[in-house]
């Protein structure tokens, strides 16, 4: 990720979006123009999506994709691949959602060390968050944070598995979640 040379405030980050042709995001008064994914992470964030629309049977919960904006203070605005909010604050503001109870993200190589540290770091900052969803498109394997009352824990799931999304009540079949894509075991 390479930084656009300029300190931002929230204010002037959220007025340069509204005319930006790609998408930024902004962390700690630093902006990022997000590069474009790869065909098997688009694949997996479609199949992890079409997951989430069908097993939401009422309106109580939510999902977004990369294209809307998840925001805490004036620390950070991301655009995870896959979130879900099931409070209703988050229906106020068509463009920037405050209260998920999960975000997935697809590493790519490049954001591997990225997600993991600095925008997991930030993530727990978001007390509605139960859990965070990492997914690799290197190989099948997904890797599920949870928080609990002793702090985060994690559990891993590969191939032949199922991926269970506690915080949803959901499981999806790893064979599901990587259809379509050449991401081998």
């Amino acid at each position: 990720m390479v930084a656009i040379p300029a300190g931002f405030s929230p204010e002037e980050y959220l007025r340069l979006e509204e005319q930006a042709l790609t998408r930024h995001e902004f962390r700690c008064g630093l902006v990022y123009a997000m590069a474009g994914g790869s065909a098997n992470h688009n694949r997996i964030t479609i199949n992890l999506l079409t997951a989430f629309n069908l097993h939401f049977t009422d309106d109580r919960c939510q999902f977004f994709s990369g294209d809307v904006k998840l925001n805490y203070a004036e620390r950070f605005y991301y655009y995870p691949d896959a979130f879900v909010t099931c409070d209703p604050r988050d229906r106020e503001d068509s463009y920037i959602k405050r209260y998920p109870t999960l975000i997935a993200e697809v590493m790519s190589p490049s954001t591997s060390e990225f997600d993991r540290g600095s925008k997991f770091e930030d993530y727990r900052c978001l007390a509605s968050l139960e859990e965070y969803v990492l997914i690799s498109q290197e190989v099948q394997r997904v890797e599920v944070f949870s928080r609990g009352v002793e702090g985060w824990s994690s559990r891993m799931s590969a191939l032949g598995e199922q991926v269970r999304f506690d915080s949803l009540g959901l499981e999806v079949a790893m064979g599901d979640l990587y259809r379509g894509t050449d991401v081998l075991a």
